[in-house]
């Protein structure tokens, strides 16, 4: 049979398995929140990011002659040990709870407090000696502790979503050099427009993920301003002086960033703005991610019937009754991904709207959604790196004769005949399925010679004389 040890607060007591590291408070919001099935143990940079902000907190006391060493030095030991990932299955309460974030605070302050009584020789849950409220939670309050933390984490999962946005910019760019001088028809309204090469499209995709890094990186230092300090409301009550920028500047030493304190912590408490601003720059990208997953598979398009001027590294059969069909999957997947992302935001949008006077209650939902979207954002990109992108061949020939054999050459010859006699070259073309290049000759709107120069396809390809 299960052991328990008995802990208590204000509602009670409460059996907690003797074993676990989470006091009384976590067993309640186990027992509160069935909601998800997304545990902040998911999030190991979370948790990391919340014994940052609690050894920062303990340096800072222990600075300023509140916190004794004895303590400060099991404290200290503990959030160690969780920054080093241990102990990460001691953090099993839903993401998404009621309390605006006091259920991960607590969680965090009596794992803390268990394994540092263990370090001082004591028994987990006799919190006289280290207690989650008056030592871990020294000068602190939900309010400030698990924004900071959220931010912290936020900014450590940003770079591994950059490395891989990083990745996928090379591997477009590789492919635009790949492509240069592989000459197709470019098309607006899925109409034909004028001649481009294949280099040019994807040197534009490769752009776009380019400015996407440079976004979301000035987006993501937002996220470096904390509030440390405020406790309930802002005004610091239960911190002493000097403590909030103290505790700052720990902070923003242990993590090596620069970490800053808000000008001012009652704004900071209850404002949302960075993670609202964050969580745009996420949608942007999924927005831009998504079109250029649809032009692949629009490009891909066929292989008889469709543009099929791309082929798509096949992945898998695509039809449980269709033999020989293979589907785009990989885009697909992205695309659907992308579409979460962009839903997430919206959420992100409305509970940052609902915050009220000194606090905003929802964070939660704030950090599940954005952790969500990066994660997702993060496998998708490097799936369509590995999976697709890099092994995308071009359809030279084929390419090549849909130009040879567009109307939309002629735009060409405006400069040269004028936009009527140009229109109405294209108009019989379009009619008869002749060649605009037989047309003008016969109509004898120019030589032979002036026409090969004029419609040679590299001539059309950027601004000339």
């Amino acid at each position: 049979m299960q052991a328990y040890r008995v802990e208590s607060d204000l509602l009670g007591e409460l059996n907690i398995p003797v074993d676990a590291y989470f006091g009384v408070q976590t067993q309640r919001a186990i027992n509160n929140f069935k909601i998800s099935n997304h545990q902040l143990a998911h999030y190991p940079e979370f948790i990391k990011a919340l014994a940052v902000v609690k050894l920062g907190a303990a340096q800072a006391n222990f600075e300023l002659g509140i916190l004794n060493e004895d303590i400060y030095k099991a404290i200290s030991y503990a959030c160690n040990e969780l920054m080093e990932g241990r102990f990460t299955d001691q953090f099993p309460i839903d993401m998404i709870q009621g309390g605006a974030g006091t259920s991960v605070n607590m969680n965090a302050n009596e794992v803390i407090a268990n394994i540092a009584l263990e370090y001082l020789g004591k028994e987990k849950g006799d919190y006289q000696y280290c207690s989650p409220n008056d030592h871990v939670n020294l000068s602190q309050s939900t309010n400030d502790a698990y924004p900071s933390a959220l931010k912290l984490a936020l900014f450590e999962m940003n770079k591994q979503l950059l490395a891989a946005l990083e990745k996928l910019y090379f591997a477009f760019d590789k492919k635009a050099a790949e492509f240069e001088n592989v000459i197709k028809m470019g098309r607006t309204q899925l109409q034909d427009a004028v001649p481009m090469t294949l280099g040019q499209e994807f040197e534009g995709f490769s752009i776009t993920f380019k400015k996407e890094i440079q976004s979301i990186t000035r987006s993501a230092l937002n996220l470096l301003e904390i509030n440390m300090g405020a406790t309930a409301i802002g005004t610091g009550l239960n911190a002493i002086p000097d403590y909030a920028q103290l505790c700052t500047s720990k902070i923003a030493a242990i993590t090596n960033e620069p970490v800053k304190l808000a000008e001012n912590l009652v704004e900071a408490t209850s404002d949302t703005s960075a993670f609202v601003e964050y969580s745009s720059g996420l949608k942007r990208l999924s927005i831009k991610l998504s079109k250029i997953c649809n032009d692949l598979r629009l490009l891909a398009s066929g292989p008889r019937t469709g543009l099929f001027e791309l082929k798509l590294p096949p992945k898998q059969p695509g039809s449980s009754i269709m033999p020989g069909k293979v589907n785009p999957v990989i885009p697909e997947v992205v695309n659907q991904v992308c579409f979460k992302v962009i839903g997430n935001d919206l959420t992100v949008t409305f509970a940052a709207e609902a915050g009220q006077l000194q606090l905003n209650v929802m964070e939660p939902i704030i950090a599940f959604s954005i952790m969500e979207s990066i994660q997702y954002l993060t496998n998708a990109i490097r799936t369509l790196r590995t999976e697709c992108v890099e092994g995308i061949i071009a359809n030279t020939e084929h390419l090549r004769q849909e130009v040879q054999n567009s109307i939309g050459i002629v735009t060409a010859l405006n400069p040269h005949i004028g936009y009527k006699a140009s229109t109405k070259i294209a108009k019989e073309a379009l009619e008869t399925g002749r060649s605009v290049y037989d047309l003008v000759l016969e109509h004898q709107l120019l030589t032979e010679e002036e026409l090969n120069e004029i419609l040679d396809p590299k001539n059309m390809l950027g601004p000339h004389i």
